[in-house]
Protein backbone atom coordinates (compact mmCIF):
# COMPACT_ATOMS: atom_id res chain seq x y z
CA UNK A 1 0.00 0.00 0.00
CA UNK A 2 1.78 2.91 -0.87
CA UNK A 3 2.35 6.10 1.76
CA UNK A 4 -0.09 9.26 1.61
CA UNK A 5 0.12 12.35 3.82
CA UNK A 6 -2.32 12.79 6.20
CA UNK A 7 -4.37 16.26 5.88
CA UNK A 8 -4.65 18.10 9.28
CA UNK A 9 -7.92 18.80 10.49
CA UNK A 10 -8.90 22.42 10.44
CA UNK A 11 -11.56 23.85 13.33
CA UNK A 12 -14.60 22.48 13.37
CA UNK A 13 -13.84 19.21 11.63
CA UNK A 14 -12.80 16.40 14.20
CA UNK A 15 -12.75 14.03 11.33
CA UNK A 16 -11.17 12.83 8.22
CA UNK A 17 -14.15 11.07 6.70
CA UNK A 18 -17.47 10.15 7.68
CA UNK A 19 -18.48 6.55 6.75
CA UNK A 20 -22.37 5.88 6.07
CA UNK A 21 -23.21 2.29 5.56
CA UNK A 22 -26.03 -0.55 6.34
CA UNK A 23 -25.61 -2.87 8.99
CA UNK A 24 -25.34 -5.92 6.72
CA UNK A 25 -22.82 -4.26 5.66
CA UNK A 26 -20.72 -4.44 9.09
CA UNK A 27 -18.29 -6.78 8.49
CA UNK A 28 -16.76 -5.55 5.62
CA UNK A 29 -16.80 -1.40 6.39
CA UNK A 30 -15.39 -2.13 9.94
CA UNK A 31 -12.58 -3.89 8.09
CA UNK A 32 -11.78 -1.36 6.08
CA UNK A 33 -12.13 1.38 9.10
CA UNK A 34 -9.32 -0.54 11.31
CA UNK A 35 -7.24 -0.25 7.99
CA UNK A 36 -7.68 3.54 7.71
CA UNK A 37 -7.52 4.62 11.14
CA UNK A 38 -3.76 2.48 11.54
CA UNK A 39 -2.98 4.35 8.78
CA UNK A 40 -3.90 7.70 10.95
CA UNK A 41 -7.09 8.87 9.53
CA UNK A 42 -9.87 10.07 12.14
CA UNK A 43 -12.86 8.24 11.25
CA UNK A 44 -16.54 8.73 12.29
CA UNK A 45 -19.23 6.27 11.92
CA UNK A 46 -22.88 5.90 13.61
CA UNK A 47 -22.15 2.95 16.35
CA UNK A 48 -19.68 4.85 18.17
CA UNK A 49 -19.45 8.00 17.47
CA UNK A 50 -23.79 9.25 17.37
CA UNK A 51 -24.56 11.03 20.54
CA UNK A 52 -27.34 8.71 22.55
CA UNK A 53 -30.83 10.93 23.33
CA UNK A 54 -30.30 12.75 20.04
CA UNK A 55 -32.27 11.70 16.29
CA UNK A 56 -30.47 10.48 13.09
CA UNK A 57 -31.24 13.34 11.49
CA UNK A 58 -28.98 15.70 14.20
CA UNK A 59 -26.50 13.29 15.35
CA UNK A 60 -25.89 12.61 11.32
CA UNK A 61 -25.94 16.78 10.31
CA UNK A 62 -23.39 17.30 13.20
CA UNK A 63 -21.31 14.52 11.70
CA UNK A 64 -20.63 15.59 8.34
CA UNK A 65 -19.98 18.81 9.18
CA UNK A 66 -17.55 17.64 11.29
CA UNK A 67 -15.88 15.35 8.60
CA UNK A 68 -13.92 16.37 5.81
CA UNK A 69 -15.28 14.32 3.20
CA UNK A 70 -18.50 11.60 3.48
CA UNK A 71 -18.13 7.85 2.26
CA UNK A 72 -20.68 6.05 1.15
CA UNK A 73 -20.76 2.16 0.68
CA UNK A 74 -23.26 1.44 -1.38
CA UNK A 75 -24.62 -2.17 -1.39
CA UNK A 76 -28.48 -3.54 -2.24
CA UNK A 77 -29.29 -3.00 1.48
CA UNK A 78 -28.09 0.59 1.63
CA UNK A 79 -29.77 1.86 -1.29
CA UNK A 80 -32.97 0.32 -0.03
CA UNK A 81 -33.19 2.06 3.11
CA UNK A 82 -30.41 3.76 4.54
CA UNK A 83 -29.79 5.63 1.33
CA UNK A 84 -33.08 7.01 1.61
CA UNK A 85 -32.71 8.07 5.23
CA UNK A 86 -29.99 10.92 3.85
CA UNK A 87 -31.60 11.49 0.94
CA UNK A 88 -35.43 12.08 2.50
CA UNK A 89 -34.05 14.77 4.02
CA UNK A 90 -33.63 17.57 0.81
CA UNK A 91 -31.71 20.53 2.90
CA UNK A 92 -29.18 18.14 5.13
CA UNK A 93 -28.83 16.13 1.62
CA UNK A 94 -28.09 19.48 -0.66
CA UNK A 95 -25.42 20.75 2.32
CA UNK A 96 -24.01 17.33 2.20
CA UNK A 97 -23.23 17.64 -1.41
CA UNK A 98 -22.13 21.17 -1.59
CA UNK A 99 -19.81 21.45 1.77
CA UNK A 100 -18.49 17.94 1.18
CA UNK A 101 -16.58 15.65 -1.35
CA UNK A 102 -18.83 12.53 -1.05
CA UNK A 103 -17.03 9.38 -2.20
CA UNK A 104 -19.66 6.09 -3.68
CA UNK A 105 -17.98 3.10 -2.71
CA UNK A 106 -19.42 0.06 -4.77
CA UNK A 107 -19.69 -2.65 -2.08
CA UNK A 108 -20.60 -5.06 -5.66
CA UNK A 109 -21.69 -4.93 -9.14
CA UNK A 110 -24.82 -4.61 -10.37
CA UNK A 111 -25.77 -2.15 -7.05
CA UNK A 112 -28.20 0.26 -8.41
CA UNK A 113 -26.71 3.94 -8.16
CA UNK A 114 -28.84 6.38 -6.39
CA UNK A 115 -29.77 9.81 -9.09
CA UNK A 116 -28.01 11.91 -7.49
CA UNK A 117 -24.44 10.13 -7.18
CA UNK A 118 -24.70 9.36 -11.16
CA UNK A 119 -22.46 12.09 -11.57
CA UNK A 120 -19.77 10.58 -9.53
CA UNK A 121 -17.05 8.19 -10.41
CA UNK A 122 -17.65 5.73 -8.12
CA UNK A 123 -14.94 3.14 -6.50
CA UNK A 124 -15.79 -0.64 -6.64
CA UNK A 125 -14.38 -2.70 -3.73
CA UNK A 126 -13.45 -5.77 -5.76
CA UNK A 127 -10.42 -3.57 -7.50
CA UNK A 128 -6.78 -4.80 -7.03
CA UNK A 129 -5.71 -1.26 -6.25
CA UNK A 130 -9.02 -0.42 -4.14
CA UNK A 131 -7.43 0.87 -0.61
CA UNK A 132 -4.40 2.86 -2.51
CA UNK A 133 -7.46 4.96 -4.44
CA UNK A 134 -9.55 5.59 -1.64
CA UNK A 135 -6.35 6.58 0.33
CA UNK A 136 -5.34 8.73 -2.40
CA UNK A 137 -9.13 10.12 -2.33
CA UNK A 138 -9.29 10.08 1.46
CA UNK A 139 -5.64 12.11 1.49
CA UNK A 140 -6.12 15.01 -1.07
CA UNK A 141 -7.31 18.07 0.12
CA UNK A 142 -10.97 19.25 -0.63
CA UNK A 143 -10.21 22.36 -2.78
CA UNK A 144 -7.92 20.10 -5.07
CA UNK A 145 -10.73 17.25 -5.32
CA UNK A 146 -12.44 19.38 -8.00
CA UNK A 147 -9.97 18.89 -10.60
CA UNK A 148 -9.44 15.29 -9.45
CA UNK A 149 -10.32 12.73 -11.97
CA UNK A 150 -11.26 9.67 -8.88
CA UNK A 151 -13.91 11.64 -7.59
CA UNK A 152 -14.92 15.12 -9.49
CA UNK A 153 -16.87 17.21 -7.08
CA UNK A 154 -19.41 18.95 -8.66
CA UNK A 155 -22.59 20.23 -7.08
CA UNK A 156 -25.82 18.60 -9.11
CA UNK A 157 -28.66 20.43 -9.32
CA UNK A 158 -31.20 19.15 -6.30
CA UNK A 159 -35.00 18.49 -7.96
CA UNK A 160 -38.10 17.72 -6.45
CA UNK A 161 -40.12 15.10 -7.18
CA UNK A 162 -37.90 12.19 -6.01
CA UNK A 163 -39.54 8.72 -6.26
CA UNK A 164 -39.42 6.54 -2.69
CA UNK A 165 -40.02 2.83 -2.29
CA UNK A 166 -43.67 2.08 -2.82
CA UNK A 167 -46.34 0.85 0.21
CA UNK A 168 -47.42 -2.83 -0.80
CA UNK A 169 -50.75 -3.91 0.57
CA UNK A 170 -50.22 -6.40 3.83
CA UNK A 171 -53.04 -8.94 2.28
CA UNK A 172 -51.12 -8.59 -1.15
CA UNK A 173 -51.16 -12.33 -1.50
CA UNK A 174 -54.91 -13.17 -0.75
CA UNK A 175 -56.35 -9.71 -2.42
CA UNK A 176 -59.24 -10.03 -5.18
CA UNK A 177 -59.25 -7.24 -7.72
CA UNK A 178 -62.36 -6.16 -6.55
CA UNK A 179 -61.16 -5.23 -2.93
CA UNK A 180 -59.20 -3.03 -1.25
CA UNK A 181 -55.63 -3.60 0.04
CA UNK A 182 -54.61 -2.56 3.45
CA UNK A 183 -51.72 -1.53 4.56
CA UNK A 184 -49.55 -1.41 7.92
CA UNK A 185 -49.77 1.93 9.84
CA UNK A 186 -48.03 0.46 12.94
CA UNK A 187 -44.44 1.02 11.93
CA UNK A 188 -43.44 4.21 9.85
CA UNK A 189 -41.13 2.64 6.74
CA UNK A 190 -37.31 3.97 7.28
CA UNK A 191 -37.85 5.88 4.49
CA UNK A 192 -39.96 8.84 5.63
CA UNK A 193 -39.19 8.45 9.33
CA UNK A 194 -36.78 11.80 8.89
CA UNK A 195 -39.28 13.22 6.54
CA UNK A 196 -42.64 13.05 8.61
CA UNK A 197 -41.55 14.35 12.15
CA UNK A 198 -44.98 13.68 13.41
CA UNK A 199 -45.20 9.95 12.76
CA UNK A 200 -49.30 9.60 14.02
CA UNK A 201 -49.85 11.53 11.03
CA UNK A 202 -48.56 8.87 8.58
CA UNK A 203 -50.42 6.43 10.80
CA UNK A 204 -53.94 8.46 10.21
CA UNK A 205 -53.23 8.78 6.34
CA UNK A 206 -53.04 5.03 6.19
CA UNK A 207 -56.07 4.72 8.24
CA UNK A 208 -58.10 6.78 5.70
CA UNK A 209 -57.09 4.87 2.84
CA UNK A 210 -57.63 1.64 4.78
CA UNK A 211 -61.27 2.74 5.71
CA UNK A 212 -62.07 2.34 1.77
CA UNK A 213 -62.32 -1.60 3.03
CA UNK A 214 -64.06 -0.53 6.02
CA UNK A 215 -66.65 1.52 4.62
CA UNK A 216 -66.82 0.39 0.98
CA UNK A 217 -65.85 -3.14 0.18
CA UNK A 218 -69.11 -4.42 2.54
CA UNK A 219 -71.33 -5.16 -0.38
CA UNK A 220 -68.28 -7.03 -2.39
CA UNK A 221 -68.07 -10.42 -1.48
CA UNK A 222 -68.96 -13.13 -3.67
CA UNK A 223 -71.27 -14.64 -1.25
CA UNK A 224 -73.04 -11.42 -0.52
CA UNK A 225 -73.50 -10.94 -3.67
CA UNK A 226 -74.96 -14.54 -4.20
CA UNK A 227 -77.45 -14.58 -1.43
CA UNK A 228 -78.51 -11.00 -2.91
CA UNK A 229 -78.97 -12.57 -6.20
CA UNK A 230 -80.96 -15.47 -5.20
CA UNK A 231 -83.47 -13.63 -2.84
CA UNK A 232 -84.02 -11.21 -5.70
CA UNK A 233 -84.55 -14.40 -8.01
CA UNK A 234 -87.00 -15.61 -5.68
CA UNK A 235 -88.48 -12.53 -5.23
CA UNK A 236 -89.33 -12.15 -9.11
CA UNK A 237 -90.08 -15.67 -9.37
CA UNK A 238 -93.09 -15.39 -7.01
CA UNK A 239 -94.12 -12.54 -8.69
CA UNK A 240 -94.20 -14.32 -12.03
CA UNK A 241 -96.12 -17.39 -10.90
CA UNK A 242 -98.43 -14.70 -9.32
CA UNK A 243 -98.87 -13.12 -12.56
CA UNK A 244 -99.44 -16.55 -14.04
CA UNK A 245 -102.28 -17.65 -11.59
CA UNK A 246 -104.27 -14.12 -12.49
CA UNK A 247 -103.67 -15.13 -16.04
CA UNK A 248 -105.06 -17.93 -15.38
CA UNK A 249 -108.34 -16.57 -13.24
CA UNK A 250 -108.86 -14.73 -16.82
CA UNK A 251 -108.08 -17.48 -19.31
CA UNK A 252 -110.57 -19.85 -17.39
CA UNK A 253 -113.40 -16.71 -17.14
CA UNK A 254 -112.76 -15.86 -20.75
CA UNK A 255 -112.87 -19.66 -22.09
CA UNK A 256 -109.66 -19.85 -23.50
CA UNK A 257 -108.53 -23.06 -24.54
CA UNK A 258 -105.80 -25.05 -22.30
CA UNK A 259 -103.19 -25.28 -24.92
CA UNK A 260 -102.48 -21.17 -23.90
CA UNK A 261 -102.40 -22.46 -20.51
CA UNK A 262 -99.85 -24.64 -21.46
CA UNK A 263 -97.66 -22.24 -23.21
CA UNK A 264 -97.78 -19.91 -20.25
CA UNK A 265 -96.20 -22.71 -18.00
CA UNK A 266 -93.49 -23.05 -20.74
CA UNK A 267 -92.59 -18.98 -20.50
CA UNK A 268 -92.49 -19.47 -16.40
CA UNK A 269 -89.89 -22.58 -16.74
CA UNK A 270 -87.91 -20.76 -20.27
CA UNK A 271 -87.80 -17.35 -17.63
CA UNK A 272 -86.35 -19.55 -14.67
CA UNK A 273 -83.97 -21.37 -16.38
CA UNK A 274 -82.21 -18.46 -18.04
CA UNK A 275 -81.53 -17.33 -14.27
CA UNK A 276 -78.28 -18.92 -14.20
CA UNK A 277 -77.39 -17.65 -17.34
CA UNK A 278 -78.67 -14.11 -15.96
CA UNK A 279 -76.52 -14.63 -12.44
CA UNK A 280 -73.14 -15.62 -14.71
CA UNK A 281 -73.21 -12.11 -16.37
CA UNK A 282 -74.56 -10.12 -13.69
CA UNK A 283 -71.28 -11.70 -12.10
CA UNK A 284 -68.92 -10.63 -15.15
CA UNK A 285 -70.44 -7.10 -15.23
CA UNK A 286 -70.33 -6.78 -11.09
CA UNK A 287 -66.34 -7.79 -11.52
CA UNK A 288 -65.89 -4.85 -14.02
CA UNK A 289 -67.39 -2.27 -12.24
CA UNK A 290 -66.48 -3.09 -8.75
CA UNK A 291 -62.38 -3.19 -9.80
CA UNK A 292 -63.31 0.35 -11.64
CA UNK A 293 -65.46 1.47 -7.85
CA UNK A 294 -62.82 0.45 -5.57
CA UNK A 295 -59.82 2.03 -7.53
CA UNK A 296 -61.32 5.45 -7.71
CA UNK A 297 -62.51 5.44 -3.85
CA UNK A 298 -59.05 4.48 -2.85
CA UNK A 299 -58.17 7.77 -4.79
CA UNK A 300 -60.61 9.74 -3.34
CA UNK A 301 -58.78 8.41 0.14
CA UNK A 302 -55.80 8.55 -1.07
CA UNK A 303 -56.52 12.35 -1.58
CA UNK A 304 -57.56 13.31 1.79
CA UNK A 305 -54.67 11.67 3.13
CA UNK A 306 -52.28 13.86 1.07
CA UNK A 307 -54.34 16.85 2.76
CA UNK A 308 -52.52 15.77 6.25
CA UNK A 309 -49.21 14.74 4.37
CA UNK A 310 -48.50 17.46 1.98
CA UNK A 311 -47.32 19.65 4.56
CA UNK A 312 -44.18 17.18 5.26
CA UNK A 313 -43.16 17.19 1.20
CA UNK A 314 -44.75 13.74 0.94
CA UNK A 315 -47.65 12.61 -1.48
CA UNK A 316 -49.61 9.22 -1.84
CA UNK A 317 -50.72 8.16 -5.24
CA UNK A 318 -52.93 5.17 -5.84
CA UNK A 319 -51.13 3.01 -8.42
CA UNK A 320 -53.63 -0.12 -7.78
CA UNK A 321 -55.53 -1.76 -5.43
CA UNK A 322 -52.21 -3.25 -3.81
CA UNK A 323 -49.84 -0.57 -3.97
CA UNK A 324 -49.32 3.03 -3.29
CA UNK A 325 -47.04 5.38 -4.32
CA UNK A 326 -44.57 7.80 -2.66
CA UNK A 327 -43.12 10.76 -3.64
CA UNK A 328 -40.84 13.91 -1.98
CA UNK A 329 -41.87 16.52 -3.35
CA UNK A 330 -42.81 20.35 -2.02
CA UNK A 331 -45.67 21.79 -2.85
CA UNK A 332 -44.96 25.70 -1.53
CA UNK A 333 -44.30 27.64 -4.56
CA UNK A 334 -48.04 25.62 -6.25
CA UNK A 335 -49.57 26.72 -3.09
CA UNK A 336 -48.31 30.27 -3.41
CA UNK A 337 -49.65 30.32 -7.07
CA UNK A 338 -53.07 29.22 -5.82
CA UNK A 339 -53.23 32.21 -3.47
CA UNK A 340 -52.23 34.75 -6.85
CA UNK A 341 -54.78 33.02 -8.82
CA UNK A 342 -57.42 32.49 -6.52
CA UNK A 343 -56.99 35.23 -3.70
CA UNK A 344 -60.07 34.91 -2.12
CA UNK A 345 -60.45 30.93 -1.97
CA UNK A 346 -56.64 30.29 -2.01
CA UNK A 347 -56.68 27.88 0.98
CA UNK A 348 -60.09 26.28 -0.29
CA UNK A 349 -59.14 25.74 -4.04
CA UNK A 350 -55.44 23.98 -2.90
CA UNK A 351 -57.67 21.50 -1.16
CA UNK A 352 -59.73 21.06 -3.59
CA UNK A 353 -56.84 20.41 -6.12
CA UNK A 354 -55.20 18.39 -3.68
CA UNK A 355 -58.43 15.79 -3.25
CA UNK A 356 -59.01 15.66 -7.10
CA UNK A 357 -55.55 15.43 -8.31
CA UNK A 358 -52.67 14.32 -6.41
CA UNK A 359 -52.61 10.87 -6.39
CA UNK A 360 -52.85 11.21 -10.15
CA UNK A 361 -49.75 13.67 -10.25
CA UNK A 362 -48.12 11.40 -7.79
CA UNK A 363 -48.66 8.75 -9.94
CA UNK A 364 -47.52 10.33 -12.85
CA UNK A 365 -44.43 11.26 -10.95
CA UNK A 366 -43.68 7.47 -9.87
CA UNK A 367 -44.26 6.43 -13.28
CA UNK A 368 -42.41 8.63 -15.31
CA UNK A 369 -45.77 9.54 -17.15
CA UNK A 370 -46.76 13.25 -18.73
CA UNK A 371 -43.74 14.54 -16.13
CA UNK A 372 -41.65 15.65 -19.03
CA UNK A 373 -44.95 17.18 -21.34
CA UNK A 374 -44.07 20.68 -22.63
CA UNK A 375 -46.07 23.00 -20.81
CA UNK A 376 -46.45 26.75 -22.39
CA UNK A 377 -44.66 28.54 -18.80
CA UNK A 378 -42.23 27.29 -16.46
CA UNK A 379 -43.26 25.47 -13.54
CA UNK A 380 -41.62 24.80 -10.17
CA UNK A 381 -40.52 21.50 -10.92
CA UNK A 382 -37.46 21.51 -12.60
CA UNK A 383 -37.04 19.13 -15.40
CA UNK A 384 -41.24 18.10 -15.78
CA UNK A 385 -44.79 19.35 -14.67
CA UNK A 386 -44.99 20.80 -11.34
CA UNK A 387 -48.81 19.93 -9.37
CA UNK A 388 -50.35 23.17 -10.35
CA UNK A 389 -48.94 22.50 -13.80
CA UNK A 390 -50.88 19.04 -13.83
CA UNK A 391 -54.30 20.56 -12.08
CA UNK A 392 -54.14 23.10 -15.28
CA UNK A 393 -53.88 20.22 -17.59
CA UNK A 394 -56.35 18.21 -16.15
CA UNK A 395 -59.07 20.79 -15.93
CA UNK A 396 -58.13 21.59 -19.81
CA UNK A 397 -59.88 17.66 -20.16
CA UNK A 398 -62.84 18.73 -17.97
CA UNK A 399 -61.40 16.28 -15.21
CA UNK A 400 -62.60 17.94 -12.04
CA UNK A 401 -65.00 15.65 -10.50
Amino acid sequence: MDSFDIPSLRDGESYHVFISYSSTDYQWTHSLIEQLESCGLQVCYHERDFTPGRTVLENMSDCIQESQKVLLVLSPEFVRSRWCLLEANMSLFRDCLERKPIVPVLLEPGVPIPPHLCHLTYLEANDPDFKNKLLKVLCTPNQQLQSSTVVPFRPPSIYNGKVLQPLTAVNDEELYKWDSGLFSDMEVPDQLRLIIEDHDKYREAVRIINRVSEDKVWLRPLWIRVVIYIAGLGFLTALLVFCVYVAFLSYDNLNFPPVRRLDIWWSVVISISFAPLGFFIHLGLWKMDDEKYILREMQKAVGKANLILHEDKVLMGCGSNSKIYLVYVSLDSCKQEFAETFPDQAEEMFQRALMFFSSGYTCSLAKRHSLFLQSSSSGHLKGGLCFCQYVSQQLRKDKWE
